[in-house]
């Protein structure tokens, strides 16, 4: 059934004024009005491994290209290196611990078999669950066992759509994400359309969990508003997606959604949603940036009683934006589902960091920034992306009884003309501070960027990433990572490689993945599983993105 619901269009939503002697410094925003609406469709799948792969060739055209990642602003000229303030100086030992294991994920071989071309970026992400590993990028998904066997795919994305009353998310949009649900045991899959005019957020929601059994399909409308960059957080109480949203014309807009988890998981055809939405012209621009992260739990421990969802975006001074200071910008949404009309959602803290610089100097074109071996013309070095103003996948969150943490991370420039990782821990995040934060870039001459962090039960530290030269490092895959006991800011357990490269990118569009995946198996809440790209061999005139991604698991010594 399909129920187009005016609630979810594009709202308008009322003027915002700062609020007068904020402490915010002025950039205060007065906790926004909600609007209140439902899925415009829903029904219940066949079991996945009954339902035949959507044929080749019989998909609409990939659109994506056209409609999404569109700039704001274009980069400003670098006006030369800003120093880091939390560069890790200290060397770091090779004490970290080697992979498990690791195994192939989806490749852009795969959408050359199933819809005739290739695609870039690939956008890696993947999710780990009791039994299985789920890997989603552009344009297709596969499932496997937790080391590695494949038991279905690579297949087209839309083949867990088909049938479903919404056609659009059938089609091959891109940006998918996949998080599983600890709390229910539940695997959420999804990803945007970009047919128009009226798009929509598809999320399909397994109704146990085997991957490969039926699912909850929903779709979301954003009305007339494209929502790119669709970033997905699980709470206790929630399902949580944030958009960077771009109308007909000249609009933009942050989405901000929250559903109701136990409708989601329990298959309610009408699930309440939640939506807030910060208007460029209203606010700062350095306010809503490029986007921002929601909040997304692991462990079983929940948040204290009546929590709010946090949310985090960053802003950098030497940027076009015009933001006064390097800073993280907090927000949370305090929904409530029994009455959702007075659901707030708000500014609550600006977080003054270590200085950092997030324009990197690219030539010719903006996103030409990484060089690579033997490549000699400057337009096919890969893009750092650190220009956008957001932190990258994911915001984790554990509660740890004696405290709350989060993690999320974002790319630099570390030193001049080095890309590097700055990542972050933030406590205490009703009234929050940044306990400690890093930025790493050994002194080598290899770029790190494109990372993703997260934490196990223990309080261990991993950030995975992706790393290049010019010389002897084709773009490959490595981690690093720290312990609790470790010297603050610094991870002290040095870095250790998940997949070398031995080929490089040779497209001119430069693009690398927007983002990857680093999560943490909730069985032992120890293992680390992250999912990147990487080239294994290098592009050809008939064939310039051969894309490969590697999933890959390890755990720090003493963790069970």
């Amino acid at each position: 059934m399909r129920r187009f619901a005016a609630a979810l269009a594009a709202a308008t939503v009322a003027t915002l004024a700062f609020a007068a002697g904020s402490a915010l410094a002025g950039n205060g925003i007065p906790p926004l009005k909600p609007t209140v609406g439902t899925a415009v469709a829903f029904d219940k799948s066949a079991p996945l491994r009954s339902m035949p792969m959507i044929a080749p060739g019989t998909e609409q055209p990939f659109t994506r290209a056209a409609k999404t990642d569109r700039s704001l602003t274009s980069p400003v000229a670098t006006t030369g290196h800003q120093r880091d303030g939390a560069l890790q100086n200290s060397p770091s030992p090779n004490s970290m611990s080697s992979p498990l294991f690791t195994f192939e994920g989806p490749s852009n071989e795969a959408n050359f078999d199933i819809f005739g071309f290739r695609v870039n970026p690939p956008d890696p992400n993947g999710d780990v669950g009791q039994h299985n590993y789920v890997a989603m990028v552009n344009l297709t998904f596969a499932i496997y066992s937790k080391t590695g066997t494949l038991q279905y795919g690579p297949a087209d994305t839309g083949s867990l759509w088909q049938g479903f009353s919404v056609p659009d998310c059938t089609d091959p949009s891109g940006d998918p994400v996949v998080v599983y649900d600890e709390i229910s045991n539940r695997w959420i899959l999804t990803q945007f359309t970009t047919r128009g005019p009226e798009y929509f957020n598809c999320v399909a929601v397994s109704t146990t969990e085997d991957p490969l059994g039926s699912y909850y399909r929903y779709a979301f409308s954003t009305g007339e508003f494209f929502p790119d960059y669709p970033k997905y957080g699980i709470m206790s109480d929630g399902l949580y997606i944030t958009t960077r949203e771009f109308g007909p014309t000249v609009e933009y807009q942050i989405g901000v959604y929250a559903i109701n988890r136990h409708q989601l998981v329990e298959g309610n055809p009408n699930p309440t949603v939640v939506s807030f939405y910060l208007v460029d012209g209203v606010d700062p621009l350095y306010l809503l940036g490029d986007g921002i992260l929601p909040a997304d739990q692991d462990g079983k421990r929940m948040p204290p009683p009546h929590s709010p969802e946090y949310f985090a975006g960053t802003m950098d001074d030497d940027y076009g934006y015009g933001a006064p200071s390097d800073a993280i910008n907090w927000f949370a949404a305090d929904v409530d589902f029994a009455h959702p009309a007075s659901s707030t959602f708000e500014l609550t803290a600006q977080l003054a960091t270590e200085p950092f610089d997030s324009d990197f100097p690219c030539a010719p074109d903006a996103r030409d920034c990484l060089p690579q071996p033997g490549i000699v013309n400057p337009a096919q070095y890969l893009d750092i992306l650190s220009y956008r103003q957001r932190p990258t996948f994911r915001l984790q969150y554990r509660n740890f009884k004696t405290h709350e943490s989060l993690v999320t991370n974002q790319s630099v420039e570390a030193r001049p003309g080095i890309a590097g990782v700055r990542w972050y821990e933030i406590r205490s995040p009703q009234d929050p501070v940044i306990y400690q934060q890093g930025t790493y870039a050994p002194n080598d001459g290899i770029h790190r960027w494109m990372g993703s962090v997260a934490q196990d039960k223990n309080g261990n530290f991993a950030a995975g990433y992706s790393v290049v030269n010019g010389t002897t490092v084709y773009p490959g895959i490595r981690y690093a990572g720290r312990v609790p006991s470790d010297p603050l800011g610094e991870l002290s357990q040095g870095e250790a490689v998940l997949q070398n490269g031995s080929g490089v990118q040779t497209t001119t569009n430069s693009r690398w993945g927007d983002y990857t995946s680093m999560s943490v198996d909730p069985r032992d809440d120890c293992t680390f599983y992250y999912m990147n790209e990487y080239y294994l061999v290098s592009g050809t005139p008939a064939d310039t993105r051969p894309w490969k991604t590697r999933i890959g698991a390890f755990k720090f010594p003493g963790c069970r």
